[in-house]
């Protein structure tokens, strides 16, 4: 009965501490969130090139660009989960005297105006999520008073944020304008770099974050598994110890049978009783590797095994509470493990030993989780332990 229960329980371990090794990698983290909504505001500058040949010349900075030394731009917008973003922006900037606007040499300071409103597109939905930077085009309408004109424009728009946070980053554009007026006046580019703040930021888990938390979905079930598993075991042997019991019952035992199964219990005691004296196994942190010390109390039980070729023998061992519960678990495996792998290399049969592991479930004093304890205290559930299962 012991043995089969023993398998039951040993293999509900070992699934038990596989799948628990494998949760740490499977946790949420904020890198498996994304940014899908918000409010933008930015604040920057512009400069604007309305040479005549802007599209010729895109870096002519010396005679096209045209900017103010302060704050010329803001904006403010919304931008939804399907990636499209709906902004209003107004700027203001000075055609300087000495600069080519229109392809003549500008005589004097002119203001610039600027108000236009348009509609982006996020590429990474496109693209997939690409961490900080965040590219986008876009179109749009406005109006221009520029030159002593005014005009009404078809935009087009290209540009990328950096994002340094869920709300602070910077901005980076270009904007193509074409005038609806084409007798009057040109087309012109204006370029723009801003700080950009986000708020009322709605998030969701990416695609590799729905990932993980189908596999989450996934190792929970497969949990239940292994604990419908467990209870199936413990019920079979709970139904295996009942029937034994009333074979037990209904058995009518002899005198002699008695008396000899009293002897050989006696026997059993006694055996124990001097594995009992020979001690325990104690480990150190963290550590399974037996010492020189070790190997020479188990070379005291393989010598009480040879001289008792009838008696099979359990290990048990046990952790500290030290650690996560799914580490010590697999730490007391280990341990278990190792001390049957060198009583087994001292010519003891494998089917006269067994063993089991505990973690931190059987501490022998108080310094379970949030206690604090002496090393030497934590020393003492390190340990590996001894019983006869049969004689």
């Amino acid at each position: 009965m012991n043995i089969s229960r023993l398998s039951y329980v040993a293999l509900a371990c070992i699934l038990t501490t596989s799948t628990f090794s494998q949760e740490p990698e499977l946790e949420l983290t904020k890198k498996d969130s994304i940014v899908n909504s918000y409010w933008l505001v930015t604040l920057g500058t512009n400069f604007v090139d309305d040479s005549g040949d802007e599209f010729g010349e895109l870096f002519d900075f010396s005679e096209g660009w045209n900017a103010v030394p302060y704050p010329s731009r803001i904006s403010i917008g919304r931008y939804f989960k399907n990636g499209v973003g709906l902004e209003a922006i107004g700027t203001y900037n000075k055609y300087k005297e000495g600069k080519i606007v229109d392809n003549v040499v500008n005589p004097e300071d002119v203001d610039y105006f600027g108000l236009d409103f348009r509609v982006s597109y996020d590429l990474n939905k496109i693209l997939g999520e690409t961490g900080f930077f965040d590219p986008y085009i876009g179109i749009g309408a406005g109006y221009t008073d520029a030159n002593n004109q005014g005009r009404g424009t078809y935009n087009a728009i290209i540009g990328f944020r950096t994002w340094f946070s869920d709300h602070w980053g910077l901005d980076f554009n270009s904007t193509g304008k074409w005038t609806m007026n084409t007798e009057n006046s040109t087309n012109h580019i204006q370029h723009a770099v801003g700080v950009a703040y986000r708020f009322e930021v709605e998030k969701e888990l990416s695609r590799k974050g729905k990932e993980k938390l189908a596999m989450l979905k996934e190792l929970e079930e497969e949990q239940q598994r292994v604990q419908d598993s467990i209870a199936k075991a413990e019920e079979e042997a709970r139904l295996l110890a009942e029937r034994l019991q009333r074979e037990k019952e209904a058995a009518e035992l002899a005198a002699a049978e008695k008396a000899k199964k009293d002897a050989e219990d006696a026997r059993r005691a006694a055996l124990q009783n001097k594995i009992n004296n020979l001690g325990n196994v104690y480990f150190k942190l963290n550590s399974s590797y037996l010492t020189s010390k070790d190997k020479e109390l188990l070379d005291k039980l393989v010598a009480i095994m040879q001289d008792e070729p009838n008696i099979t023998v359990k290990i048990t061992a046990h952790t500290d509470s030290r650690g996560t519960k799914p580490y010590n678990q697999w730490l007391s495996e280990r341990r278990a493990e190792r001390t049957v792998e060198y009583v087994v290399s001292r010519g003891i049969s494998t089917n006269r030993i067994s063993h089991g592991a505990f973690g931190e479930t059987q501490l022998v004093n108080d310094c379970e989780d949030g206690v604090r304890c002496t090393e030497e205290q934590h020393s003492k559930n390190r340990r590996s332990e001894f019983e006869i299962v049969e004689y």
